[in-house]
C-alpha cells in the first residue's frame, strides 16, 4: 500500500531485518572488500531507518 494507508512499522521492521542480515553476512565473508562496503552501506540503511523510526514516534499522539 502507498500513502498514508502505509504500514510503516512493517516497513521499518523489514528494512531492520535486512540491514541486520546484510551486516551479518558481510562479516561472514572473508573479503575485506565486503566487509566494508556491506557495513559501510547496511549501516545507512539501519540508520535512515532508525530517523523514520524516530519521525514515526514524533509524529503519533
Amino acid at each position: 500500500m502507498r500513502g498514508s494507508n502505509a504500514n510503516l512499522t512493517m516497513g521499518i521492521s523489514v528494512f531492520t531485518v535486512l540491514s541486520v542480515l546484510g551486516i551479518i553476512f558481510a562479516i561472514i565473508s572473508k573479503k575485506l572488500w565486503f566487509i566494508i562496503t556491506g557495513i559501510l552501506l547496511n549501516g545507512s540503511v539501519l540508520v535512515f531507518t532508525y530517523f523514520l523510526l524516530l519521525a514515526v514516534g514524533i509524529s503519533e499522539p
